[in-house]
């Protein structure tokens, strides 16, 4: 009596959490625990319902799909209901429903099936949101959520936003009445694209792209969603007689101008389908969505009639799940690291938890703003999540679980490693004739070099594949050489003698003649590579190229002051600001001079490329000095009035005023800012580093003639023998092409390699040209010349 009692209660407990749960997953979109808590929760709810039958209500959560329709939209009555999947989480079950299927259907009194095989078809789950779209004659009239599997919500207008939706069916065949079911969801470069820009307008960052996907199609306002990028994927039609399988059906989806997954599979066996799932998972840090599992269904439909459904869900599909990519645990403290620019960075010390499929027990933090914006503190139950390779990240405080013993998180007053003071960085804004400091998001350790962490992160950065590439020099290498004091800059590197490589740990003959060998075929890099490899803030490959392209060498980039570097393309004011002072710390001059002295010189130090000549304006020029009034349009007029700076500076208030549609208060203006001390000195001066560079708007412009590959966009993928990855890209950048990690319908060519995956299916799905390494190296060869 008491064990009843109890289980009666734990199954009130269970019912009251799982509601709960549901509530804000579905309804407010800010899920409070991860898929896997939530799966255990239901788990073992199931499990004591099958104990206890007669403790089941029609209530319960297991009896029903979870969710219910939001009050602010209109709600639509499902003419089929939205079931969802049972989950397996071991290849054990996934076999123990394979061998119910075919006992099933054995079972069936049409002897068809006693005989008939079982084909499955195979496709990943994405984790997005399920919506159901109807078409009347062709054409979109109705879109709606799941909502609890009968009744959704009407997000017609929403839906109608996204892209890959199409309005009206193409081709012919199609019913009179189509309805077609699938997942919302939201890529992951769109989803960082996103965040972005969130972040940008200070607005809070979308927790995953799940929750990203959700919020944009519960928009009340369709034009927001529509600055979202969504897209759908079908896995699924209500609408009967199209084909005689799924896998058939979909197809004839596709042909009509529905999307459906690329990775979709027709398996003969079970095996096979665990086969597929191996594939997947090994594949799913590369897809450009997110997903949770992949789905197995069966493929021919009258075998999935025949099996039926349970109260829940299909007995002819099953999801299986990969291991959890979010978990519940407790952080037991806050550490702090320092980083190759001096950054002292957060880092959460987690009691350990199985986080997809690996043992987590350390997330990062960012820095002390992402701490205050996720209000975590020492003790606290967090909610890590990991995806893929990524390093895991705390995306959320379980307030709820929240005890009286926390502790705040604190900064340290002084570097954890050197010892040395830890500041705050500040942030220079300037606007209109003034300067105003603000806190930045990174504290740093100002021992510079003397702090062995930073030292020893600056050199694992220089040597790196993509900086200096010097092989041979990884991070217990480089430990040794800052412990024995054998290094402490990176032009050290160049001194090195093989007597002391000789006698550092896990080196012979060999070995050290081949280290000094990579060290010695590295005092060649391009320029910028160099760039890349000195390690200034904010400053990645992109900008390192930038600055080689515009400025074509590195005593220009030395000299290059804030104002003249704002004009190159990309280069905003706080990296020109961090460019500038990186070149004019006393150190970094050091090091610089003795790397040349060293003979590390850039092979292609040169002149700036051929658009970068004479490509400043004299209107642009007098808007930089940010005079208050004197935006765009005026300085337009003055440049057009005075045509040179030193007619400018030599102006008087008559001549100011005379000036046709330029105020008497930005009039005033000009004229302070020319009485101002140094005002002139300092323009002048910019002014000749313009004309020094080549930059000055009375520079002539050189004809350019167009890269051959300027405006395409090309992707690698696969494995290619000749080249590295690295070296590829490059030699299409030389060319003028863009890269991209990812096959669009704007991608001009694909490179394929051995083993060549999602990327080459999706590129033959939308008839893109895809040559092999052969082809490929033919035609970079022809356009080199």
């Amino acid at each position: 009596m008491n064990s009843n009692h109890s289980t009666a209660k734990r199954i009130l407990q269970l019912r009251e959490a799982i509601e709960k749960h549901d509530y804000s997953y579905y309804v407010l979109d800010a899920p409070t625990v991860p898929d896997s808590e939530y799966d255990r929760l239901f788990n073992e709810l199931r499990e004591l319902e099958t104990q206890q039958p007669e403790l089941i209500t029609a209530d319960s959560p297991t009896r029903r799909v979870s969710g219910q329709p939001l009050d602010t939209f209109q709600q639509v009555q499902h003419q089929v209901p939205m079931l969802s999947l049972g989950n397996a989480f071991a290849a054990e079950q996934v076999l123990d429903f394979a061998q119910r299927v075919e006992q099933s259907l054995k079972q069936a009194s049409d002897d068809l099936f006693s005989v008939a095989k079982v084909e499955y078809c195979c496709e990943p789950k994405l984790d997005g949101l399920a919506v159901s779209i109807s078409y009347e004659q062709g054409v979109l009239t109705r879109a709606a959520t799941r909502g609890d599997g009968q009744t959704g919500e009407d997000i017609t207008a929403n839906v109608r936003t996204i892209r890959n939706v199409p309005l009206k069916l193409q081709g012919k065949g199609w019913p009179e009445l189509l309805e077609v079911r699938g997942e919302v969801y939201m890529p992951k470069q769109g989803f960082a694209d996103l965040n972005e820009r969130v972040l940008a307008a200070g607005s809070k960052p979308f927790a995953n792209p799940r929750n990203a996907a959700a919020g944009s199609l519960r928009q009340l306002d369709a034009k927001i969603t529509a600055t979202r990028p969504l897209e759908f994927c079908c896995y699924g039609t209500s609408t009967e007689g199209l084909a005689e399988s799924h896998s058939e059906t979909l197809q004839r989806l596709r042909e009509w101008g529905i999307s459906i997954s690329p990775e979709l599979k027709v398996m003969d066996s079970i095996e096979d389908c665990l086969a597929y799932y191996a594939d997947i998972g090994a594949r799913r840090t590369q897809l450009p969505y997110d997903i949770d599992g992949v789905v197995f269904k069966v493929n021919a439909l009258i075998q999935q009639q025949s099996l039926g459904f349970r109260a829940r869900e299909p007995r002819w599909a099953i999801a299986y799940k990969y291991a959890a990519q979010e978990e519940i645990t407790e952080l037991l403290d806050v550490e702090f690291q320092v980083g190759r620019t001096g950054a002292v960075t957060p880092v959460a010390r987690l009691k350990p938890v199985h986080v997809g499929g690996v043992m987590v027990s350390n997330a990062t933090l960012h820095n002390m703003d992402e701490v205050a914006r996720l209000g975590v503190m020492i003790g606290d139950q967090v909610i890590v999540r990991r995806a893929g390779d990524v390093i895991p990240q705390i995306t959320q405080v379980v307030l709820e679980r929240r005890s009286e013993h926390v502790q705040p998180v604190q900064i340290p007053t002084q570097c954890p490693v050197c010892g040395a003071k830890v500041e705050r960085t500040q942030l220079v804004r300037r606007s209109k004739s003034k300067q105003v400091l603000s806190d930045g998001a990174v504290w740093r350790c100002m021992g510079r070099l003397s702090c062995q962490a930073q030292l020893q992160q600056a050199l694992l950065h220089f040597v790196s594949r993509r900086a200096m590439d010097i092989d041979g020099l990884g991070e217990k290498i480089i430990e040794q050489l800052v412990t024995r004091k054998l290094v402490a800059s990176p032009a050290d590197l160049y001194r090195l003698t093989y007597e002391q490589v000789i006698e550092l740990d896990g080196f012979a003959d060999v070995s050290a003649s081949n280290l000094l060998a990579a060290i010695a075929q590295s005092k060649e890099p391009t320029l910028a590579r160099l760039i890349f490899a000195l390690g200034i803030p904010d400053v990645g490959e992109e900008t390192a190229k930038v600055l080689a392209r515009a400025l074509g060498s590195l005593q220009r980039i030395r000299k290059a002051y804030p104002q003249t570097l704002l004009w190159l393309p990309e280069i905003g004011l706080e990296v020109a600001h961090e460019i500038a002072s990186f070149f004019s710390d006393e150190h970094n001059q050091s090091v610089l001079t003795e790397l040349l002295e060293l003979n590390v010189q850039p092979i292609d130090e040169g002149e700036p490329e051929p658009q970068f000549q004479g490509f400043t304006t004299l209107a642009g020029f007098i808007e930089q000095f940010n005079i208050a009034g004197v935006a765009r349009t005026t300085a337009q007029r003055l440049a057009e009035h005075f045509k040179s700076v030193d007619a400018v500076f030599a102006a008087d208030w008559l001549a100011l005023s005379s000036i046709d549609r330029i105020s008497k208060n930005a009039a005033q203006a000009v004229e302070r800012f020319i009485q101002q001390g140094g005002q002139r000195e300092q323009a002048l001066q910019l002014e000749q580093q313009l004309l020094d560079f080549g930059m000055h708007w009375s520079c002539q412009s050189k004809t350019v003639q167009a890269a051959p590959l300027t405006n395409q966009t090309w992707v690698l993928t696969g494995t290619l023998e000749t080249l590295t990855r690295t070296q590829a890209k490059t030699r299409l950048e030389l060319l003028g092409a863009k890269v991209a990690g990812s096959v669009s319908a704007k991608t001009s060519c694909v490179v394929a390699g051995a083993n060549a995956g999602s990327k080459l299916v999706r590129a033959q799905e939308l008839n893109i040209t895809v040559l092999d390494e052969a082809e490929f190296l033919e035609k970079i060869a022809e356009l080199e010349g």
